[in-house]
């Protein structure tokens, strides 16, 4: 079974990372396979113009949700996601709690926030 959405949580910074794997073809970025049977064979998937609309698009989510709720954007970049023994090209994302002091994990509010970011992402760009 396949898991859609993964976050990970840093224990000693405001930081959570999320990973969102592509399940099934995006015609709309160009993207019609999206698995392959080793790493090396989802680089072009990445490299691949509609990949990078779709990175345009997920940026353009992100400045519409994010204002207002204490997180900010790290990072935002192409990952190859496992899911079992199949590779598939996903979105990389890491955001951080603001006004929190370093060393300190990310709040309950926070992780929920990030939570729902995830889903909404993940709902809207018709990911998984």
């Amino acid at each position: 079974m396949s898991v859609p959405v993964r976050i990970e949580h840093d224990a000693k910074a405001p930081n959570a990372a999320v990973e969102l794997p592509i399940h099934h073809p995006l015609p709309d970025y160009d993207l019609e396979e999206v698995e392959a049977g080793v790493p090396r064979d989802v680089d072009p998937m990445l490299a691949s113009q509609g990949f990078h609309d779709l990175l345009d698009e997920a940026r353009s989510v992100l400045a519409q949700v994010l204002p207002g709720a204490g997180l900010e954007v790290v990072q935002l970049t192409g990952a190859i996601c496992n899911d079992s023994h199949v590779h598939r090209p996903g979105l990389w994302l890491v955001l951080r709690e603001t006004g929190v002091a370093p060393g300190q994990p990310m709040s309950p509010t926070a992780k929920t926030r990030v939570a729902s970011l995830a889903d909404e992402l993940r709902s809207r760009l018709h990911i998984s």
